[in-house]
């Protein structure tokens, strides 16, 4: 701080505390003239007495940490005497012969002087100031009713604390003593009982000295116990801040004050409600709630927790349905501002869950009002330590608060302090100045000779044999942080003392006074056990260990209610016995407190606009399910998967393909083993009888190629029923279109060298071109050579693959790519081309010789073919969604194709060859037909060379006999007859060119039969 600031502060705080003096000394001279003036009317009338008393005698006070005592008294193996005789005790309580220090001026009948500053003053080496809120605070006067629990008792336990100290000598040869203030739970009127501990420490400020009101012996304050509330010791801090003096408060607990910015020289031994509010989220999130309701105090206490309990619900995806403030003090508000909240709260109705962060006074007339507008059974509460096992809240509203969940700061019993607090009375106990107003209070009775109070004035006169006992006692129980801080600050001087005086006794010079920012530096660093018997030290925060004890109200038995603790949490980690909870009488399952209920299986959520945790269920479609990622929206299942039953997953759709041991399959094989069997039958037919005319004129190498593409056909059916592999699709790919182009190329060669022959006939007896068995064959490979080439093509631009099939939404079909897009076509478009011209040469054929009837045959072939063809067409482009009906359909159509090639080509040799052999000769493979005359008269012997071709050479003498099942004769006599025949062997010469087998005979023969005129 600069100096002209800190001549500025302190010339501001020197004329505060002249005021300050001034006022006091006003009042105590005020106080004496009263004292004289009304002494004689300090009795009142009886009957103004039993009036005022019914309406004082059940004040019960409204601070947050007031406890039922639950546990009977420990005890205490200590002696009392020599506590007594450092306190300076006196012998005993024997009557009413009290000294004139307690005996204090009446206030008049409006009590305009009241509260009469009093203090608790201990000698000591090293003074710590105490400020505690003895009385209550009330919106009429500044100080309220004395108050028994946290105020009086709080009090005791510092003055109890400081005897243990003193009488263990923790700091060698150095008494610790204290300067204790009321602040009435007023953070004004407490800021100003502060100024008090700073008039002896201005000399504090940037380490400079300034002397002060030199004829006056103040006492330095070393450090300050309290205040009790968090609202006070904000104010307190600040100022206590700027001389550098260390505080450390026992129940102030607003997240607020963990901020060391701020407050450098504050510490606590409660933790800070930043856990505690964790603590609540955490039972929340155990009970399972989503949707709660948040009411708070409307202070330092309650702002500040419910700006930490909001981030905690939201980072937890808990919803706030309602927030509501209560106004501090609201005790004594008209009720209609409770019943109006409880009304807020029933709009929600499915907001069962309710947190209530507030101080009994408060959250009692909130019960109170659950009570009137029958809501009992409407809310569970979860509340804070301000409320929690509080008499004032539960007593007369025991059905409202059944199921409470509460949370605590854990904390034990400070041994000895039961004890030694129910041997106190007023005689015995001089050393604190409001302990008369307790008596008071307590029995209520008005203590002899004690000064006028607002509360005190109706009371009747004590009668001298009130004692305080466990029945009539009722303890706080979080006395242990009062405790503990005494205790820190003894054990931080005692450090202190060690390092700095080198652990002589008695204080040297550099603790005289005690550097502020040297003790807490050494209180920060504090390790020990307290009187409760608990391990003790500060967080980082300068904050309490963060333990806490979860409470919970219920009924025992019938009609009898109970706090029951029924879990921890400790170092952020919550234990809950479920086992012990009961929600209300025979319910152990906690209360459903939801917006929406979750969506069933397969429903997404439509919320409702400003609400994050209402929502509107809708059901997904047929093929949806609800998004994992996203729970407002539906996914659509991918092809070849489909919902399963509980419409969260896609369940992939079993495989569909031809599978071997279906019956499709197993029909298409047996079809296609009998053509293998029959097509092995032909070739060795052809193999055993390849010398004779029928297999040699019917060409044995475009046979054994045709005979090759037929079984091929048989064969490509096992390669359709297995299940498809990208080889298997490539195999399929080739191996259908090049078995066809095998038996068409073969089928086209024959009949384009019968076309050729016959028309090569008409116009010359010359030989045709490319006739000859190799001819043949070099022909035939070179059609077949174009598939080859076309399917090679096609397989390197696109790679033949078995893939997943999806003509419908409910199918997954296993399939090679070209059953899904028709590109079969590519491999069966020149086949079909074959097959087309293969028809048309049938067609230009058909009107040769019988002798030639092959090409009949061919004809017959090619018609059945197509036929076959056509009807294949539609059937399988109409078995698009039936997969084994499509590929047996296939795999018959190519075997059935090849079967009937099979039978039209080679049944009659077959015939001839197996069963008529007698007419597999050369002269049944040409018969002559000229004539359906009989033979005429035999012609007068010429002597004529014989006929170059010996095979074909037919003797005329027989002529008369039947060649293939008709009449051959010689032409008549008559002129007509011999120029009809004289044409037709004309005709004759021309066209009938013997076919040589293809193993043997090398040129074309001539049918030669000349009939001389006659």
């Amino acid at each position: 701080m600069r100096p002209g600031r800190t001549w500025l502060a302190t010339t501001t705080l020197l004329l505060t505390l002249t005021h300050t003096e001034m006022r006091r000394g006003q009042q105590q001279q005020q106080y004496s003239q009263h004292d004289r003036l009304h002494s004689q009317h300090d009795q009142p009338h009886p009957e103004q007495h039993d009036h005022q008393y019914s309406q004082h005698a059940n004040i019960k006070h409204h601070h947050r940490h007031r406890h039922r005592p639950t546990e009977a008294p420990l005890d205490f193996d200590g002696t009392f005497e020599s506590v007594f005789d450092l306190a300076g005790y006196g012998d005993g309580y024997n009557g009413y012969d009290v000294d004139k220090s307690w005996r204090m001026a009446n206030d008049q009948q409006k009590h305009p002087h009241w509260p009469i500053k009093r203090e608790a003053v201990i000698e000591g080496d090293l003074v710590l100031g105490g400020l505690m809120m003895v009385h209550e605070r009330s919106e009429e006067r500044t100080c309220g009713p004395v108050m028994p629990q946290g105020g009086v008792q709080a009090l005791e336990t510092m003055l109890f604390t400081l005897d243990i100290v003193n009488r263990r000598g923790l700091v060698p040869g150095v008494r610790l003593g204290a300067h204790v203030l009321d602040d009435c739970d007023r953070d004004t009127y407490g800021l100003e009982m502060a100024v008090d501990f700073i008039k002896g420490s201005i000399s504090n400020i940037d380490d400079a000295e300034y002397a002060c009101n030199a004829t006056a012996m103040r006492k330095v304050i070393s450090g300050v116990v309290g205040a009790a509330s968090s609202v006070t010791s904000v104010q307190v801090a600040n100022l206590l801040r700027l001389f550098k003096i260390p505080q450390v408060s026992f129940f102030s607990t607003s997240p607020e004050l963990s901020n060391k910015a701020r407050f450098e020289y504050f510490t606590r031994t409660i933790p800070s409600d930043l856990h505690q509010v964790r603590a609540m989220v955490e039972i929340v999130k155990q009970f399972g709630w989503s949707y709660v309701s948040i009411i708070y105090e409307e202070s330092s206490y309650g702002i500040k927790a419910f700006e930490e309990l909001e981030a905690q619900l939201a980072r937890s995806g808990i919803c706030i349905a309602v927030k509501e403030k209560l106004v501090k003090d609201s005790g004594v508000a008209d009720e209609r501002a409770y019943d109006d909240l409880v009304h807020r709260l029933l709009t929600k109705p499915r907001a069962r869950g309710a947190i209530i962060f507030g101080s009994d006074q408060e959250v009692a007339g909130v019960m109170r009002a659950v009570e009137r507008n029958d809501a009992t059974a409407a809310f569970s509460w979860v509340g804070s330590d301000g409320w929690s096992a509080r008499a004032l809240v539960s007593d007369g509203n025991e059905r409202a608060v059944e199921g409470t969940i509460s949370v605590q700061p854990q904390a034990h019993d400070v041994v000895g302090f039961k004890e030694y607090f129910l041997s106190l009375n007023v005689n015995n106990n001089k050393r604190n100045p409001w302990f008369v107003e307790f008596w008071e209070a307590q029995f209520g009775c008005r203590y002899p000779g004690s000064a006028r109070t607002p509360y005190n004035g109706a009371l009747p006169a004590c009668s001298g044999t009130e004692r305080l006992t466990a029945d009539n006692t009722e303890f706080e129980r979080q006395l242990q942080f009062v405790a503990d801080a005494v205790m820190a600050f003894a054990y931080a001087i005692r450090d202190m003392h060690a390092a700095v005086c080198g652990g002589r006794p008695g204080l040297c010079d550099a603790m005289r006074p005690a550097s502020g920012a040297e003790l807490l530096r050494y209180l920060r660093k504090v390790n020990f056990t307290g009187l409760s018997g608990d391990e003790f030290q500060f967080d980082a925060n300068g904050d309490g260990p963060a333990r806490y004890n979860i409470l919970h109200f219920k009924q025992v038995s019938r009609g009898v209610y109970r706090w029951v603790q029924v879990g921890q949490y400790r170092d952020g980690e919550l234990q809950l016995d479920m086992d012990e909870i009961q929600f209300k009488w025979g319910s152990r399952r906690p209360p459903e407190s939801v917006c929406s209920a979750e969506c069933e299986l397969g429903q997404a959520k439509q919320y409702v606009e400003g609400e994050s945790c209402c929502w509107h269920c809708f059901n997904c479609t047929q093929y949806e399910i609800r998004s994992p990622e996203v729970e407002t929206a539906c996914t659509v299942c991918a092809r070849g998967t489909l919902p399963d039953a509980t419409r969260t997953h896609c369940r992939p759709i079993p495989e569909l393909y031809l599978r071997p041991d279906s019956a499709w399959a197993i029909g298409a094989m047996s079809f296609s083993a009998v053509g293998i069997l029959l097509t092995a039958f032909v070739c060795g037919v052809w193999v055993r009888h390849a010398g004779t005319p029928v297999v040699r004129a019917s060409g044995r190498e475009l046979s054994g190629v045709l005979l090759a593409g037929i079984l091929m056909c048989h064969l490509v059916t096992f390669a359709l029923v297995l299940r498809p592999t990208d080889l298997l699709c490539a195999v399929q790919r080739f191996g259908t279109g090049f078995c066809f182009t095998v038996v068409y190329a073969a089928l086209l060669t024959k009949t384009n060298r019968i076309a050729r022959i016959f028309n090569a006939g008409k116009r010359s007896a010359k030989k045709p071109a490319l006739i000859s068995p190799t001819s043949q064959l070099a022909i035939c490979a070179s059609l077949v050579s174009i598939q080859v080439l076309i399917v090679v093509v096609w397989l390197v631009v696109s790679p033949a693959r078995a893939l997943h099939h999806h003509p419908t939404r409910e199918d997954n079909m296993l399939v090679c790519d070209s059953y899904v897009d028709a590109s079969y076509m590519i491999a069966f478009f020149y086949p079909i081309l074959l097959i087309v011209v293969c028809t048309v040469y049938a067609v230009l054929t058909r009107k040769i010789p019988e002798a030639f009837n092959e090409s009949k045959h061919i004809g017959f072939t090619m018609y059945t073919t197509c036929v076959i063809w056509l009807a294949f067409v539609p059937l399988y482009f109409g078995t698009a969604s039936h997969v084994p009906l499509r590929v047996t359909s296939m795999a018959v159509t190519i075997s059935l194709s090849a079967s009937v090639t099979l039978a039209c080509l080679f049944a009659p040799k077959l015939y001839i060859i197996l069963i008529r052999p007698e007419r597999n000769v050369r002269q049944s493979m040409m018969p002559v037909r000229y004539s359906c005359r009989p033979p005429p008269a035999p012609l007068p012997h010429r002597d004529k060379p014989p006929s170059a071709d010996k095979e074909t050479q037919t003797d005329p003498a027989e002529f008369s006999k039947l060649t293939n099942g008709q009449t051959i004769r010689t032409p008549a006599a008559d002129e007509p007859d011999r120029r009809r025949d004289t044409r037709t062997e004309e005709r004759v010469r021309r066209a009938n060119v013997i076919t040589r087998n293809g193993s043997e005979d090398n040129a074309a023969a001539h049918a030669k039969h000349k009939v001389e005129a006659l």
